[in-house]
């Protein structure tokens, strides 16, 4: 046999598996087909001539567990934003600090005209804090029953943020539809749903449970700086990584797995990880994915020669300190998400901004920050592959036009006179379709979580223990498509590494 564990893709989620493994003492080879390690959490280059190193495809970190961190020893660091968000509102807004204070619940007041909606939205994030510090441990675990969550977190947090749908929870706990939406956001980012649908609910427990806070953090030094620490570990503890190579086929027997390479090489090792989408172990190995619904966001890069002035007059380095929401009102998140549904482009694309530059200047040269030069960076909601399946250029310039017109609304000057030239004379804009995500780093329609998102616990019936295992007992899910893989959390590739230990 060649190696223990032979683990195909070196995103980070391959990368925490191999260090796992190596770390127990079994030998390891990590395989990856583009010529650097990272997938959707590397870091690059975006614009020539451009010194800033953009998180180019996952932004902010909150899934991933301190204790993963704590156990490979690694060089990486989150840093909190002072701000959670700013919602601007007509001419004035929702300013949200990240410790709820009394500027937070006044801001809150004065937008919604509701006295009481401040308070209920204190209360509402008590209980879904309870909720977080129940289940984050759990994420680590084997699989417990639905049965066994439901006992642990009790009936009347179940039925508001399980059973019942996420509009049924948010109609109920606040009056105001711009408060609904502020809150609705975390239940839809990278989800096509309503928020009468239970993927929702889903979506909404994932963003909010990480590490039992559900802070949303800006990695220091960006995405990248999180592969790097990985690789340097990884090397340290004896993995061996080879890159541009690219997997054709993974097969089985009762003795061992074996991956084919587009060398014509073959190599032996007792069981396989699959680091990548379902969809794409699908052709690899014949294991079939189960369906899902398209990817539905467009990603946005931005340079910028310096921070937009706004309509509403706050100043531009508090607004976009956090998450700044563009047109995200639960009644404007429902419309685009029935608009898309149908076929059609949303006449408002919801959409939401952070400056990572803010929080973390270290992903600039030193000119650029002297320059008060900032990066931004747009996550849209609700333009789903399907839209751009015909003449998806046409259709991705006029999106592009629509999300831009929408932030645009909300400033004071237009952004695209703020943009930087790359060295071509090009402005510093990058948009990017869920079929170009999907051809670039390999997301299956542009989808995120590799599939949809399913409730970290067994479903009656299920017989996973890790939520990693496929129909194969040789071959094992890494990546985000596994139960609990979703985000930037590196769970999928802690469970992979226990399950592997068990069976080796």
């Amino acid at each position: 046999m060649d190696f223990d564990v032979i683990i195909v893709g070196g995103g980070h989620n391959g990368l925490v598996a191999s260090c796992y493994l190596a770390k127990a003492g079994k030998k390891v080879l990590l395989l990856e087909k583009d010529s650097e390690f990272g997938g959707a959490t590397r870091s690059s280059y975006a614009f020539p001539g451009i010194e800033a190193k953009l998180s180019r495809y996952s932004y902010l970190v909150a899934l991933l567990p301190d204790q993963i961190v704590k156990d490979l020893d690694l060089d990486f660091e989150t840093i909190s934003r002072t701000v959670s968000s700013y919602t601007p509102y007509e001419n004035t807004g929702v300013l949200i600090n990240r410790s709820f204070d009394e500027v937070s619940a006044e801001s809150i007041c004065a937008v919604s005209g509701e006295p009481r909606e401040a308070a209920s939205w204190s209360a509402f994030y008590d209980r879904i804090a309870k909720v977080a510090k129940l289940l984050a441990p759990t994420m680590l675990e084997p699989l417990k029953s639905e049965s066994e969550i439901k006992e642990l977190i009790g009936p009347e947090l179940w039925r508001e943020f399980i059973s019942q749908p996420l509009a049924q929870t948010l109609n109920e706990s606040f009056k105001s539809d711009l408060i609904k939406g502020i809150a609705l956001t975390d239940g839809l980012i990278g989800t096509f749903a309503s928020a009468q649908e239970k993927l929702s609910n889903i979506c909404f427990l994932y963003h909010l449970i990480g590490n039992g806070s559900g802070e949303w953090k800006v990695p220091k030094g960006g995405m990248g700086a999180l592969v790097s620490a990985l690789i340097q570990r990884a090397k340290e503890l004896g993995v061996e990584l080879r890159s541009g190579v690219e997997v054709t086929r993974i097969t089985s027997s009762d003795i061992g797995a074996k991956v084919k390479t587009n060398s014509g090489e073959e190599l032996h090792a007792k069981l396989v990880i699959a680091g990548c989408s379902p969809k794409r172990l699908e052709k690899l190995s014949g294991l079939k994915a189960i369906e899902s619904r398209d990817g539905s966001q467009i990603k946005m890069n931005m340079v910028l020669r310096r921070l937009p002035r706004l309509k509403s007059g706050i100043d531009p380095s508090i607004a976009f300190a956090g998450t700044f929401h563009i047109d995200e009102s639960f009644e404007q998140l429902e419309a685009a998400y029935h608009q898309a549904k149908a076929g059609k482009i949303p006449d408002v694309i919801p959409s939401e901004i952070y400056c990572h530059t803010l929080t973390d200047p270290s992903i600039l040269s030193p000119k650029m920050q002297a320059d008060g030069n900032h990066t931004m960076t747009l996550f849209a909601l609700h333009t789903p592959a399907s839209l751009f399946d015909k003449e998806h250029d046409a259709v991705k310039k006029e999106v592009t036009a629509r999300i831009l017109r929408g932030l645009n609304a909300y400033l004071a000057e237009p952004i695209e006179e703020l943009l930087l030239k790359d060295n071509m004379g090009r402005p510093c804009l990058e948009v990017k379709t869920p079929q170009e995500l999907e051809a670039e780093i390999d997301l299956p329609r542009g989808n995120i979580f590799h599939g949809d998102l399913s409730f970290p616990w067994q479903s009656e019936g299920e017989r996973s223990k890790w939520g990693v295992e496929t129909r194969d007992e040789r071959i094992l899910l890494a990546g985000a498509g596994c139960k609990r893989g979703g985000g930037v959390s590196g769970i999928g590739g802690h469970n992979a590494a226990m399950a592997a230990l068990e069976r080796i």
